[in-house]
This record gives C-alpha cells, structure tokens and sequence, in this order.
C-alpha cells in the first residue's frame, strides 16, 4: 500500500445502537463525513455534493477522525472497518482513547471481510493494474540488492529482541530495496508487491544472512524474463496472494520454534502497515516499528545524488522551452490555450527528454483564481482559459531513470499589480531564505519551517501546508521520513547528509549543513517588488538565473543543439535585477 493517507471518510449514523443479536440505522440521522486538511479544503467543497460534510481538520473546533469516533457515537457502538485499509497505529490509538472514555462505554472495532464500499462498486470496480516489473540498473541505483539486504540487516540488529523477520508492505520500500520499478499506480513507479525479509544466524561467526520472499502479481512476473536474474539467489518470488497464508505460517513457525522464549515480539512490522498484517503474523509476535527502509531509502547515494543533478538540468530544459512556447502563444492574437492544453505540451516536451519515464504527478496548471486550490488538476472537458493578465501557476514533475523532479514556478504574461508582486515577493524571500539556510547537523525541518513564513508574517499572510517534502530516486514524489512544516511529524526526523527535500530539491554536507539547489528553471524578476528584497537575496536570484543560464547552454552544447529560440529565452527575458538598485542598497546597510 501507498504509505500516505492524505483523505480519510467516515460514514456513521447518530443516534447508532447495536448489539450481537440485531443492529439498526436510523436514516434521518444519516451523516457521512470527509475530513482532510488544508490543502484539500477548497477541492473538497467544490466537489462534494450535499450528501457529504466536510471536516477541516486542523481548524479550531473540528477533530480528527479517530477523535470524532471516539466522542461521538454512543456507549458500546461497534465501528466497522477494512483491517487491510487501516493502520495498526490508528487501530490503537482508537483502542487508547476508548480506554480514556470508559465512562462512556466501550466501543469495539468489528474488522470487515468485505469492504462495503466494494460490494457497492461490484463490477464498475476497475481491475487492478498488473504492469510489468523491471530491474532499475545499478548504474542508476548505485548500489546492489544484496548490499542494501546487508545494510537493513545491520539496521535492525540494535532491536531488541534481535528479529527474525521483517514484513514489508510500503512499495516504494519493496521496489527501493529490490532495484525494481513498476507502473501499477499513477506517476509512481512502484507495483503491488508484499516482502518478508528473514534474518538467519550465520553458523560461523552468528552474523545475519538476510533472504528474502517478494510477493508479486503472476503476470508481472512473467513479463520479464530477466527478474529472477537481477534479483539474485537471495530472493524468492511467490504469488502476490499468497502473503496471507505465508505470514500466517510464519506466525505459527516462530511460536513454535521459539516456544521457549515466551512471547517475545520476533517479526518487525512497519508502523504504517495495516492492521490485516498484524493480525495475519499475531499480535503477540509482532513488533512494531517505523520502517528502517524509510531512512535508509531517503539518505541518497552519490551516484543517486548526481542522478538528481543532471536530471534537473534535463527537466529545466523543458520547463525553460514550455513557458516560452507559453508567453509566444498567448501573445498570439486571438489564441486561446486551456490550462489542459498547457499541461499537455509541457509533458510533451518532457517526452522528448532522455530517461524521460512520465510525469511524477498530474500537472498543476493553473491560472488566476485556479491557483488558489493547491492540488488543481485541470479537467480536459472543463477548464479555464490561461490569460495573460492573470497570474499562472505551474506545479510540475517528471521521472527520469536518474531522478524525480518537482518544480513549482508562479508567471505573469502581462502587467502585474503592486499585490501581486508584493505577494510572490514575499513567497520569493522565504524560498531565499530555505535555500540559503545553514545549520547544525541534526537540525529538523520543524525547526527551520518558520524561516520560510517568516516574510509572508510581516504582510499577515501564510500558507496551509508544509515547507517541503522529501523526493524519491525514480520513486514517488512524496518520500519521508522528513520534511519541512509545522506539523510535529517534521520534528521526529533531523535532516542528514545525503537527503533531498523540496524548496528546490538539494543535498547535505557534513559538519554544519547547508542546501545544494539543483531545481533549474527560471525565476520571472518581472513579479519581483525590488523595494522589499535585500542585497543578499537580489545576488541569489540573479546568481540563480546566470546559473541556469549556463547550464543550460552547456546541455545544449552537449546534445548538440545549438540557437534553440526557447532555450535561449530564459537568458533573454529574464533580465538581472539592476545592479544600481544594488549600489543604492549597499549604500542604505
């Protein structure tokens, strides 16, 4: 399963009573409810009909969901649930906060074997996706299946006790550990897949032996000759479905082998996996921690580092030749371009790139008020027309064999108002003031997130998410553990050496710690006001710009193209901030 849950619903009926003979609902009090966060607040009261209420979460007064069930039905309500859909961490944190209402009564969570939703969906449901599985070259990886089976193995040596297994169940774990990709979701390279990885005592020196079990959909498998080849003697694959029966199984093998040591905790389970898999291993065998893939995944190799490089330049490329292509076609007199129809071509130029794979996410082209809903998604069938005298925003990606990029650029193909100019000034100062960041080792995007907002404080403005996400090597665009934001998740994982995170994208050195930008797409000095942006931050932007410039014409030259009008634009039409304005301002410090 996709590790990240960003929409959760609840269905419940006020008043609900049940008992174990009979149960009932009363449809006059029917409520279903959607909570989400701020990114989704917009979207959602767009797109839901009345039937629905939608729950803000994180606004004064509303509460999360596992809270809404906990003080909200009635005394010895059951709560039905997919196991397979919801976290074990979730399950137990609803079993603590009854435990702190028993005044209430107890409530019990009754796991489905069929999800409702499904039985509703019957035969409409698509099929699931069976894409072929292919091997990611070490020479984009940058390192080998069995090295990283020896790293995890000594990253979970220090558990206590020392584990026999571990279920894996995040994909982009499974495809990261096994240098493999897929297509079965949308813009992320990863299929469904389950692993167990055994860690046997060595009969010579007691040292772990890590094999491992992949549970693949058949025709993914036969597909591609060449798997079990780049896998290795180390790996086994078995069909997808049986992981059920296989963690059953292993289940019964460690209590019984192990029968002697009483009911130590011998299986390691990621905190995201689902409660299904708890339950199928046993909850007395299970223990329970955040996956050490996570880290290990998200500290990048150096070969995986100058992947990010060079695909950043590639992707800068077409980003330079999109927003030309862009202000040409809409100085066009009588042309009309949709927000679709300019996603469309951006990703055709990406197409044309080398290790170009597909876009990392829908394309958010947006223009005027479009840009205010911070996960737009232009509809082909119903969308506005981009004009040049709104401002146009473009949140885009790619995945390259050697990398993922994210890159957010704001424009404006007219003349924009002293508003505007103040507002992505100020968003502007706080990207300065990431990118320029130094700080000491061990330092959390928590701590740092305010650095960001701090310029947009002074006009009372902010913004409802987070600072930056982590990046996947060729795997999903959201990678933790770490981030940048306000949400106290970014405080539990420092920022180290060797991770990348958005706010463009960068790498960390040792010591003191400081951001590598490898992000290459112009930044518009047109919607810059001069009068509110420091020296420094004006020598960082038209550093940047010269920078891009160069990289840019070195590409060219490389791949041998020479006076492309759009990849000459970025040089031409983004001019430097005058370098009088500098002098006045040295003059004024």
């Amino acid at each position: 399963m996709l590790s990240q849950v960003k929409i959760n619903t609840v269905a419940s009926t006020l008043p609900l009573a049940t008992n174990d003979e009979h149960g009932y609902l009363d449809s006059t009090d029917l409520l279903a409810l959607m909570f989400t966060d701020g990114r989704y607040f917009l979207q959602a009261s767009q797109q839901m009909d009345r039937n629905w209420e939608l729950m803000k979460q994180g606004l004064p007064g509303v509460p999360t969901w596992q809270d809404y069930l906990t003080n909200n039905l009635p005394a010895s309500s059951r709560i039905g649930i997919d196991p397979t859909l919801i976290a074990e961490n979730d399950s137990k944190s609803l079993s603590g906060s009854r435990k702190q209402a028993e005044s209430k009564g107890s409530q019990t969570l009754v796991p489905l074997t069929t999800n409702l939703v499904d039985l509703i969906w019957g035969s409409d449901r698509p099929p699931r996706p069976k894409n072929a599985v292919v091997p990611l070259d070490e020479k984009y990886s940058g390192e080998s299946v069995t090295s990283k089976l020896n790293r995890l193995a000594s990253a979970v040596s220090s558990n206590t006790p020392a584990p026999l297994a571990f279920v894996l169940t995040a994909l982009d774990d499974i495809a990261w550990l096994f240098n493999l990709r897929g297509s079965d979701i949308a813009y992320n390279p990863v299929f469904f897949s389950y692993a167990v990885v055994h860690f046997e005592p060595s009969e010579a020196d007691g040292s772990k032996n890590p094999t491992a079990v992949l549970f693949l959909q058949r025709d993914a498998v036969e597909h591609d000759a060449d798997l079990k080849y780049a896998l290795g003697s180390q790996v086994e694959i078995r069909p997808y479905e049986d992981i059920w029966e296989y963690l059953k199984d292993l289940g019964n093998q460690v209590r019984s082998t192990f029968a002697d040591k009483g009911q130590e905790k011998l299986v390691l389970i990621p905190d995201k996996a689902s409660l299904a898999i708890v339950q199928a291993v046993g909850v007395d065998i299970s223990n329970i921690v955040p996956s050490p893939i996570t880290v290990l995944k998200a500290i990048k190799n150096s070969t995986e580092l100058e992947g990010f490089r060079q695909s950043h330049i590639r992707d800068g490329i077409a980003l330079a030749r999109y927003f030309s292509w862009l202000e040409e076609k809409l100085g066009e007199e009588g042309n009309e371009l949709t927000e679709w129809e300019g996603a469309e071509q951006l990703e055709k130029f990406r197409s044309e790139l080398p290790l170009f794979k597909g876009l990392s996410f829908d394309t958010i082209s947006s223009t005027g008020p479009n840009g205010a809903i911070i996960h737009y998604s232009p509809n082909p069938k119903d969308c506005a027309v981009i004009k040049q005298d709104q401002i146009y925003l473009c949140d885009s990606g790619a995945q390259f064999l050697d990398g993922t990029t994210d890159v957010t650029r704001t424009w404006h193909f007219g003349t924009p108002t002293e508003e505007e100019k103040r507002t992505a000034t100020r968003v502007l100062q706080g990207h300065i003031a990431i990118d320029s960041a130094i700080f000491p080792n061990g330092t959390t995007g928590y701590i740092i997130d305010s650095w960001a907002r701090k310029a947009l404080w002074m006009d009372g403005l902010d913004f409802r998410h987070g600072t930056g996400h982590g990046v996947g090597h060729y795997l999903n665009v959201h990678e933790g553990p770490h981030g940048i934001g306000t949400r106290i998740t970014s405080n539990a994982s420092p920022l180290k050496a060797g991770m990348i995170v958005t706010n463009e994208p960068g790498y960390y050195a040792d010591g003191f710690l400081s951001f590598e930008c490898v992000t290459m797409c112009p930044i518009q000095t047109k919607l810059v006001d001069h009068s509110l942006i420091s020296v420094d931050e004006k020598r960082w932007l038209n550093n940047y710009n010269h920078k891009l410039s160069a990289s840019c014409r070195q590409f060219c030259v490389c791949m041998e193209v020479v006076d492309n009008p759009h990849l000459l634009w970025a040089h031409s039409t983004i001019p430097d901030i005058d370098i009088i304005d500098l002098v006045l301002d040295s003059n004024r410090c």
